[in-house]
């Protein structure tokens, strides 16, 4: 099924898609819900499309008007074809494309906070956890603010124990699954933790 972009300066262009099934498209309806649920908040930020893969959601996000947009993606044929995609989008201006293990990306401090972090990996496999683990348990990561969003399968949901992070929201599409977390300031975490031992 093709994939295009939904709304901004590059509605209606349709998008490359990547061969074979190491990647995970999100679906028209899931990314216009997701971009809906965001608003007017994309407008200015920075977007971290954390799995790229076809680079769909950072080139939505771009479109609707975020200032920057870092894709990381390790599967070389999946970074042409984010590169393609944003050249024909006309985006390629204000995004930042890295061939690169996004654990090992996450290992390292990033270059800027990011407003958005996007979790797409492969699915059953995980790797949605170990992320999400990573980017809560560094602060330059999550700073206060930061919006985290995963996308999975809703088989793959487990309940475990973060510390920075907070879901506020879950939507359910058919087969597809987002979750959206906030970093919270440490000093709520703090006072928390004071009143439960009082």
């Amino acid at each position: 099924m093709p994939i295009r972009v939904i709304s901004g300066s590059a509605k209606g262009r349709r998008l490359k898609m990547v061969t074979g099934d190491g990647t995970r498209p999100v679906m028209d309806r899931v990314k216009e819900a997701l971009f809906n649920i965001i608003g007017q908040d994309i407008v200015g930020s920075v977007f971290l499309d954390l799995f790229a893969g076809t680079g769909s959601v950072g080139i939505e996000a771009l479109s609707r008007g975020a200032e920057k947009a870092v894709f990381i993606e390790i599967d070389r044929k999946a970074c042409q074809v984010i590169q393609e995609n944003l050249e024909m989008t006309r985006l390629m201006n204000r995004a930042v494309l890295k061939r690169a293990d996004a654990f090992q990306v996450l290992k390292q401090p990033p270059a800027e906070p990011y407003d958005f972090i996007y979790i797409a990996p492969p699915q059953y496999k995980g790797m949605w956890i170990d992320a999400l683990k990573q980017i809560d348990a560094q602060l330059e990561w999550s700073p206060p603010g930061t919006t985290v969003i995963v996308q999975i399968d809703p088989e793959e949901e487990q309940t475990f124990e973060l510390k920075r992070l907070e879901q506020f929201d879950q939507r359910r599409y058919g087969s597809t699954l987002l979750m959206f977390f906030t970093a919270q300031d440490d000093a709520v975490h703090l006072d928390e933790d004071r009143s439960e031992s009082a």
